[in-house]
């Protein structure tokens, strides 16, 4: 069993435009609407690639049901917990063009008891637990300390912590030394400080988080695929792919296959393929945040996998 705390539900709406002109009337000609967030994306991967997998989050009255039959149709076992407040709404404007625009809602302020219920919650799937996930942005009212405290509290269990996070969040889980951090371009050039553009910045960046404690940094670049460090070798994979429908959540996609072939074999070279495979196929797909087990599987003997040792 996979646990993963994706705790700032979302409801996604996938809004189709032929052309997104600031200041005048939108038309839509098409809106999707599922339960969302990171962590929702997550861990719909991992059961979609065979592996048991539980989700703790928030869930309101309104959506409850929604929530609730999304996670079951998809496999993953949810915790829910339910607030009072009406949780965050992420719009994703695309373009005929396939140019893509995200509008992020901060979601509402968490009371402190409603803070503990859900690490309670977390902690109540912990035995059954061979790796947790800490994914996505934390809902106001956590301290941003919050995914390190986690690291640190199951690394004397060898439960392996898997983190993706920003700003505060991802510079504290860098210091606590988490098992896994997944930071993107951006991310990483935020811990490092300068840009991180090419392969070689990335590997730098990997490095560096390898000899801050991190057993296993990963650094996504898009279309350039995602590279690793295993404390041994760099490891570089990559897929090109003809055309994208939707990437939005490829990186939640490509995390899950990053935790699922850690927990199969523990081969980080492995796990970039499959996570890799993952973020493709959900580029492929419509929906934000899903991927199909066959068309992953169709996709795997595509990516290139190599020892970037340059």
């Amino acid at each position: 069993m996979i646990t993963v705390a994706g705790f700032n539900t979302a409801i996604d709406r996938l809004y189709t435009l032929d052309a997104l002109e600031p200041g005048v009337v939108q038309r839509a000609s098409a809106v999707q609407a599922y339960p969302g967030g990171k962590g929702v994306h997550v861990a719909q991967t991992i059961a979609a690639l065979g592996e048991p997998v539980q989700l703790v989050g928030l869930t309101d009255a309104f959506h409850r049901n929604l929530i609730a039959r999304r996670m079951s149709e998809r496999g993953v076992l949810f915790h829910g917990v339910e607030i009072a407040e009406e949780l965050r709404h992420c719009l994703a404007l695309r373009e005929r063009g396939g140019r893509m625009t995200e509008v992020l809602d901060p979601g509402p302020l968490l009371r402190p008891r409603t803070c503990e219920r859900l690490l309670d919650t977390l902690w109540r799937c912990v035995e059954d637990t061979a790796a947790m996930v800490l994914s996505g942005s934390l809902p106001r009212g956590f301290e941003a300390d919050t995914y390190a405290a986690l690291g640190r509290q199951v690394a004397p269990r060898g439960l392996p912590c898997l983190v993706d996070a920003s700003g505060d969040a991802l510079r504290l889980a860098a210091d606590a030394g988490a098992f896994l951090l997944k930071p993107n371009r951006d991310e990483a050039g935020q811990l490092a400080g300068r840009p991180v553009d090419t392969l070689e910045d990335a590997a730098i960046v990997a490095r560096a988080l390898h000899a801050r404690g991190t057993a296993f940094p990963v650094v996504t670049l898009g279309t350039l695929g995602a590279l690793g460090f295993d404390g041994s070798d760099c490891w570089h994979a990559s897929l090109a792919i003809a055309h994208s429908a939707n990437a939005v959540g490829s990186g939640d996609c490509f995390l899950a296959g990053l935790a699922v072939e850690l927990t199969r074999s523990g081969e980080l070279g492995r796990a970039l393929r499959l996570g890799v495979a993952c973020g493709a196929a959900n580029a492929l797909h419509e929906e934000t945040g899903y991927v199909e087990r066959a068309q992953v599987e169709a996709l795997l003997p595509q990516v290139k996998l190599v020892r970037f040792d340059r």
